[in-house]
């Protein structure tokens, strides 16, 4: 089990979330970030599945009341298991009784706490993530507090004590797509024209692509409100509700767009100028509020060499770890 000492507000339990329920009006749900927690469950051999907890403000301290390996993705935090600090993207072994503290970190915005066997709360709607509008799933259906403690699932085979670390996707799968004038502090993600982009005028859609959209402070799992010059449509247009995914870029009529992220609506009526290819949705997860998003057309037969880039991340992750744990398990030096 995983007691929390201290957290900060907005850390939920999370898992890949609830794709199929859309139809029903059920929102996705799930971790911002899907590489991350991938990536915490592969090191150390979960089922890619399995629940860990997503950190959205710091700092946050927990406990291990019993022995368990774990490992820290997403974020570049300041991590220490005690008194003794370690990097981000590491996987080790707690001894039952130590405090992991994660610390505000120093790129990124989300951190993600994975552990041998996963966060054992039960699933509904075959997902253990928080569902905060409905109030169910995850912990109780709500955000995490001091106090909570946290069930561990059956873990797999045990790590060395010093553990191993990955390299983290923004260097695994750097963003050579990224316009050439791309000012610091600003995160380039691929997108496909979406739907209704051809009723904008000419002028909006060149700004689309021009602008460094500034994410608002009034943004959250919901969606990213972006501001900058409102992008014009070339006639009044109404429209009926529509589905909608994570990664949908809608214009209100404010023109400011918003990108709908994992706890989104399933439907909407807001024009939709384009869409954020899936393995670019956790360039956003990891966009801090207040910096800025330059959107990048993407042709999509590029988006699907994207995604096989990520999967082939992601299995090469895993396949390494399983050699580490393997040779662990051996009494071997790794």
């Amino acid at each position: 089990m995983i007691e929390v000492l201290d957290i900060a507000p907005l850390a939920s339990v999370q898992d890949l979330g609830r794709a199929p329920y859309l139809r029903y009006g059920v929102s996705y749900s799930g971790v911002m970030d899907r590489l991350a927690l991938l990536a915490g469950n592969a090191m150390l051999g979960n089922a890619d599945d399995l629940a860990g907890i997503e950190i959205q403000a710091f700092p946050c301290r927990f406990r291990f009341r019993e022995a368990a390996d774990f490992a820290v993705t997403g974020a570049g935090c300041a991590v220490t298991l005690d008194d003794a600090p370690m990097l981000p993207w590491w996987a080790g072994r707690a001894e039952a009784g130590q405090v992991l503290t994660i610390a505000a970190p120093r790129r990124g915005a989300r951190a993600y706490l994975a552990v041998s066997g996963g966060i054992d709360v039960p699933v509904i709607l075959n997902s253990r993530s928080t569902q905060f509008r409905g109030a169910f799933g995850g912990h109780e259906g709500r955000w995490l507090q001091a106090g909570d403690v946290l069930p561990v699932g059956t873990a797999t085979a045990g790590l060395a004590a010093a553990g191993f670390g990955a390299q983290p996707p923004d260097a695994a799968l750097p963003a050579d797509f990224a316009p050439e004038d791309l000012q610091p502090n600003t995160t380039a993600v691929r997108v496909l024209t979406a739907g209704e982009y051809e009723l904008f005028t000419e002028e909006a859609q060149q700004r689309f692509w021009a602008t460094a959209w500034k994410i608002s402070g009034q943004s959250n799992r919901a969606g990213f409100r972006l501001l900058g010059q409102p992008l014009d449509f070339a006639k009044r247009l109404e429209m009926r509700s529509h589905g909608i995914v994570p990664g949908i870029v809608q214009v209100p009529p404010s023109g400011e767009p918003i990108i709908q992220m994992s706890d989104a609506h399933t439907a909407g009526g807001y024009p939709k100028i384009a869409t954020v290819i899936e393995p670019d949705l956790w360039r956003l997860a990891q966009a801090p509020l207040g910096s800025r998003l330059r959107f990048v057309p993407v042709a999509y037969r590029d988006a699907l060499v994207a995604v096989r880039q990520a999967d082939a991340w992601v299995a090469t992750l895993r396949r390494l770890s399983g050699h580490y744990r393997s040779l662990c398990g051996t009494g071997r030096r790794p």
